[in-house]
């Protein structure tokens, strides 16, 4: 099966300092990639580096043999088939829920309103939302206006979706409505890499699992083999920390 994403030796740097080093894997139709590791192992960096939201130092990422990191790349062109939903869900305050996924399908997908607002409700409803499209953001939960922020996404039709902790800002008793949808999507067979630091979900969920550490893919396998066995001295203690908090 082709690779949709292949990361080929990323690096990110901020100054001196080394964010990503040598971050190599591949990504294929279906896969449900979850990323783990302590806060500032680089995971969100790398999210933003495959998005085009950073700029790697070095490095390439192809998309269907394609450099996006090439000059002259159609990057708004890219992030429609590369989506990606922010922990801090980014919806326009002064639009309502469906104004704010039509926005994208009209601005860069130039599709019309007609189509623009019949996908928009039907991603909506699909992520349990459509009660609300008259609603505005300040109105919604933290874990409604998520629920948004993944329909705005699905409704560019993306081939990939990438989530940033998406529950990260979420009170605890809304994080499973949040779960609950990113697991349909799964089973539908939507690709997606997801940043998280939901154990339990990534267990469940994934195919694969990487677990970062210090700007480094430290281990890569199934969940079986990282949550089950892990290799790795880094991945264990990781692991462990996680279980008595």
């Amino acid at each position: 099966m082709e690779n949709i994403l292949e990361i080929r030796n990323l690096k990110k740097s901020f100054g001196s300092h080394g964010v990503l080093r040598d971050i190599s894997f591949t990504v294929k139709a279906g896969d449900v990639i979850s990323i783990i590791g302590a806060s500032g192992s680089g995971k969100s960096t790398m999210l933003r580096c495959i998005n085009q939201l950073e700029d790697a130092t070095s490095g390439q990422i192809l998309y269907h043999g394609e450099d996006i990191t090439a000059p002259k790349v159609d990057v708004p062109a890219y992030r429609k088939k590369v989506g990606m939903v922010f922990q801090n869900f980014n919806l326009f305050e002064n639009m309502n829920v469906l104004e704010n996924c039509m926005v994208g399908q009209r601005k860069v997908a130039r599709k019309s309103k007609e189509e623009a607002e019949q996908k928009a409700l039907f991603y909506l409803e699909k992520v349990g939302m459509a009660p609300y499209i008259k609603a505005k953001p300040r109105q919604l939960s933290g874990g409604q206006k998520q629920r948004v922020a993944i329909a705005r996404a699905l409704a560019m039709e993306p081939e990939i979706l990438l989530f940033d902790e998406p529950t990260s800002a979420l009170d605890p008793q809304m994080v499973g409505e949040v779960l609950q949808v990113m697991e349909k999507l799964a089973q539908e067979g939507l690709t997606m890499l997801i940043v998280t630091h939901e154990m339990a979900f990534a267990r469940e969920v994934s195919k694969r699992v990487i677990f970062m550490a210090d700007g480094v893919i430290e281990e890569e396998g199934t969940p079986e083999e990282v949550f089950g066995s892990p290799r790795s001295e880094k991945t264990r203690e990781f692991l462990s920390r996680f279980r008595k908090c």
